[in-house]
């Protein structure tokens, strides 16, 4: 497996290209991460959730059609990008316009639409808007959560797979990495037609760690299926996403597929997607899957019974590169996105000296192979370039309910859901302290009044801490 190095551990506080894009809540169109926005497919290139061509037509003449635009959307020059309706001679649709008001979490001037920064002297002057098309963007510290810049980052637009993101947030805490786990068919069902998928079969064994590698390297659709039903399936996971993006004040986040394919309805923003990076990075698990650029993926087992493995790579450009484009230095992940309604959307981080960025952007205007990452890295540039040559236009909120520390709430949270699920740790060593607490209170007590002490005491023996940030409890894999 290899690995570009991530970003040093405890050192965050918290944290297709189309020709035809439309606004958030059209109707679901293919889900093309796994071709990296558009044109040519790696080599790592695996199979996705298709309808048959003959099977959706009722004429010879309508199959043979669906089969010729099937071996078109196949060729290695359209691979990856979302299917265009032929052109009826009508004028294109106007760009969608941001609203005039928006979410001002964070700061004023983030609910504005148009370009927000505060540059001091020396400051190097910001891309402009011929080099940085994406509808909506934002700049900001990982580790401060400082907004340097940002473009109309509350603007509440599909998402795509950067969602997984949030999906990882949720889930990732609660299974350890060996945890076995054997597919059924069950589990598979549900996928929209078009959806990256990383290989996975029915009645074939995997751990959480190959699956974490499905979702996060090929944006695996089939990987998130099959962790969402270990956690209870599609709808108890959507469920406890939208709660943790509340947890989170992500407030411009609806969620409605837990992979992030296309449904109406489902919305995120640049803001919040900055967020939903900066809370998974405080986790190990979730730094070592974002910044792995390729990996050995479990397939078949041979008649001798042993398993066959196949190469996987990673779909984030600037941390795997590509024919048009190399990584980018310091880059550590974290997660890119592409639909018929989304777009391109990519979310990175990374480090150059004591220096940690993260940028999003969401839906270039430019239909570029790889446009999103090209103006990604033109951000990071500006970014590391701009140090302390800027003053920040806002901030990255920290979890409701941290009291100044939400870093540790997500580490205990992540802590207690482990321990819940059968691992060891510093969850332990906490309740053996309250529990010291709660005897030193009672022999105290016992000299004001006996009979309460005892009584008390008998309901403090049956309690065991839960952690009341999650909707449902910790207990298990299963929190609803």
């Amino acid at each position: 497996m290899r690995s570009v190095m991530p970003l040093r551990a405890g050192t965050f506080t918290d944290v297709p290209t189309t020709f035809s894009p439309s606004a958030a809540g059209a109707a679901p169109g293919p889900d093309s991460d796994s071709a990296a926005s558009g044109g040519r497919p790696d080599s790592s290139a695996t199979p996705r959730a298709t309808r048959s061509p003959a099977s959706s037509s009722g004429s010879p003449v309508r199959a043979v059609a669906a089969l010729a635009t099937s071996a078109l959307l196949a060729s290695p020059l359209l691979a990856g990008t979302a299917y265009a309706l032929p052109h009826d001679g009508r004028q294109p649709p106007k760009a969608p316009v941001p609203p005039a008001k928006m979410s001002q979490v964070g700061g004023d001037r983030l609910g504005l639409p148009g370009v927000q920064v505060q540059p001091k002297a020396g400051a190097p002057k910001l891309p402009g808007p011929e080099e940085i098309t994406a509808r909506s963007w934002i700049v900001s510290d990982a580790e401060s959560g400082q907004v340097l810049a940002a473009k109309n980052p509350h603007w509440q637009l599909a998402p795509a797979s950067t969602l997984k993101m949030l999906f990882a947030d949720t889930v990732l805490p609660k299974f350890p990495k060996t945890k076995k786990y054997t597919v059924k068919s069950a589990d598979l069902a549900g996928m929209g037609a078009g959806s990256s998928l990383v290989g996975i079969k029915e009645n074939l064994t995997y751990t959480v760690h190959d699956l974490w590698l499905g979702v996060f390297l090929r944006s695996g659709n089939d990987a998130v299926h099959t962790l969402s039903a270990m956690n209870g399936g599609t709808a108890a996971t959507v469920k406890e996403m939208q709660q943790r993006a509340k947890e989170l004040s992500a407030t411009d986040t609806h969620v409605i597929t837990p992979d992030g394919y296309d449904a109406p309805g489902q919305v995120s923003s640049a803001y919040d997607l900055s967020l939903f990076a900066r809370a998974g990075l405080r986790n190990a698990d979730f730094r070592e899957y974002c910044s792995t650029a390729s990996a050995q993926f479990p397939g078949d087992e041979g008649k001798d019974g042993k398993r066959a493995t196949f190469g996987i790579q990673n779909t984030n450009r600037l941390l795997s590169g590509d024919y048009d484009i190399k990584p980018y230095p310091g880059i550590a992940g974290v997660k890119n996105g592409s639909t018929t309604n989304a777009g391109s959307t990519f979310t990175g981080v990374a480090q150059h000296g004591d220096r940690k960025l993260l940028v999003t952007v969401m839906n270039p205007e430019k239909k570029v192979h790889n446009e999103a990452y090209k103006e990604a890295a033109k951000l990071f540039d500006w970014g590391f370039a701009a140090d302390g040559k800027v003053d920040p236009v806002g901030n990255l909120v920290d979890a409701k309910g941290a009291n100044g520390d939400s870093g540790a709430k997500d580490d205990q949270r992540a802590q207690a859901e482990l321990d819940s699920a059968g691992g060891t740790g510093s969850a332990l060593t906490v309740a053996g302290i309250a529990g010291g607490a709660l005897v030193l209170l009672a022999a105290v007590a016992i000299a004001v009044r006996r009979r309460r002490v005892l009584a008390a005491a008998r309901r403090g023996g049956s309690e065991e801490p839960v952690d009341t940030g999650d909707s449902g409890g910790s207990r298990g894999h299963r929190r609803k």
